[in-house]
């Protein structure tokens, strides 16, 4: 299965079209407290496989980081873990923040 990957623009769209995705922010707190997409669940990469029970498998989610590389690495062990429907922020909150939102801060 392949990982999709979306742009900032995309990932836009579908929130505004109110489609029902669960943005799970693999950064770390601190990272996620100067900088998030509203609606964002934190969940850190490196807790990711003790907390993965916490995830709902039917939900369609899109992994988030700072520039899309530990999003990606989460992607990869989602559907490696059963997950069917995932997918990864390009240029994570950084693309987001320069294409989507200005009012989220660059780091």
């Amino acid at each position: 299965m392949s990982i999709k990957q979306l742009t900032a623009i995309e990932l836009k769209q579908r929130l505004d079209a109110n489609d029902t995705l669960l943005l799970l922010d693999v950064r770390e707190p601190n990272e996620f407290n100067y900088a998030n997409i509203a609606g964002s669940t934190l969940l850190p990469l490196n807790q990711l496989p003790a907390r993965l029970d916490e995830l709902d498998k039917n939900l369609a989610i899109v992994a988030i980081c700072h520039h899309g590389m530990r999003s990606m690495q989460a992607a990869n062990f989602l559907v490696h873990s059963g997950f069917t429907d995932i997918s990864n922020l390009q240029g994570g909150i950084d693309a987001w923040s320069r294409d989507c939102d200005s009012g989220v801060k660059r780091y």
